[in-house]
């Protein structure tokens, strides 16, 4: 494995850290005043915009997402999953926990506490929509900020790289079913051609673009080129495109929240137990199969992070901009940030209890 390639990887995550990924929470709160400002005072904006679709995706939408999930798939080197066979454990673990529990406990959390806890407070239908967002967060596990919080635990940032790369090779395959399985036992009927429509828009387009573009620049260039330079340069792109897809939801969602805060709330608080549960789950699996710290600490954090980006894509081809399912992946990405750096420092201080 390259380990110069995915330690740069790791320190262009933890600048990222330092100059957006930090206060994350922060932007996203001031993109949701600034979305709805701009659907109440120019409602003509969003009006003109979701104008312009095709096959029921916004085409401003679909081009802001893949500017965020480009420079992701871009930084990934899949050559170095074959790497891995030395320390088996970790990857196991990450794989079972992201794909065979993670979006079934998601589905049964989020569905208890919408669905019967908050049944009083949340119309039914609403209630439906919420529980789709949370599927699909649930179907998704974390990408680029896994580098952020591996660089903040000292993980092992080759490792991590591998895990990542596997968890998007996986994706490729498994997330269209499972979202379908699971929104068909929540009776929220989604045809398999818009599922698949999303995957091949949001993961394999910008998978198969970052691949080109790696491969032929550190041709053209060489590796420490793209690291230092080019990725430096791409890595802005995300935080960005985040940004400013958030203030459109928010432009369409300003009636919703206006007329229903709470349910910012309501929807956050499954959300915060899955994430606990699946990091708790994954990072004491790890410590009973002594895997070390620097493999544990990152596994358990792709678990319970989300790659929120591929399910506001998917949530906004599937059920529409100002749809609840919308509404339920950009309350994870409000809460994940300050959720997922608690969980950093419980890492830290329990270094400790793995082996070295």
């Amino acid at each position: 494995m390259n380990i110069d390639t995915e330690a740069t990887a790791s320190e262009t995550g933890a600048e990222g850290m330092d100059l957006f990924g930090r206060y994350l929470s922060v932007w996203v709160a001031l993109a949701i005043v600034a979305g709805v400002a701009l659907g109440q005072l120019a409602p003509s904006v969003p009006e003109t915009l979701a104008r312009f679709e095709y096959a029921q995706v916004s085409i401003p939408i679909a081009i802001l997402i893949w500017a965020m999930i480009f420079p992701m798939m871009a930084q990934i080197d899949f050559s170095a999953v074959v790497g891995v066979r030395k320390e088996p454990k970790g990857l196991a673990i990450t794989t079972v926990v992201n794909w065979l529990i993670k979006p079934f406990t998601m589905f049964a959390i989020a569905w208890f506490f919408l669905m019967v806890v908050f049944k009083p407070f949340i119309a039914p239908d609403l209630a439906s929509e919420y529980l789709a967002g949370a599927i699909l967060l649930g179907a998704a596990p974390c990408t680029a900020m896994v580098f952020v919080w591996s660089y903040l635990t000292k993980g092992d940032a080759a490792y991590t790289l591998v895990q990542v790369s596997l968890n998007d090779i996986i994706m490729l395959f498994a997330f269209a079913p499972i979202v379908v399985f699971l929104l068909g036992i929540s009776d929220i009927q989604v045809p398999w051609d818009t599922v698949i429509l999303s995957v091949v828009l949001y993961i394999v387009i910008p998978l198969t673009a970052g691949y080109l573009t790696r491969r032929a620049l550190i041709a053209l260039h060489g590796q420490p080129w793209y690291d230092d330079v080019f990725m430096k340069r791409l890595s802005p792109v995300t935080p960005a495109a985040l940004i400013v897809t958030l203030v459109l939801l928010f432009a369409f969602q300003g009636e919703v929240i206006l007329e229903n805060p709470l349910h910012i709330a309501l929807i956050a608080v499954p959300l915060i137990i899955q994430t606990v549960f699946i990091f708790l789950l994954a990072y004491g699996w790890a410590r009973l199969w002594k895997v070390r710290h620097c493999i544990a600490a990152p596994g358990a954090m792709i678990g319970a992070s989300n790659f929120f980006e591929l399910a506001v894509a998917a949530a906004i081809a599937l059920f529409g901009l100002q749809s609840g399912a919308a509404l339920a992946t950009v309350v994870g990405v409000l809460v994940e940030v300050p959720l997922m750096l608690a969980l950093v420092k419980i890492a830290n201080n329990t270094r400790d209890k793995f082996p070295t």
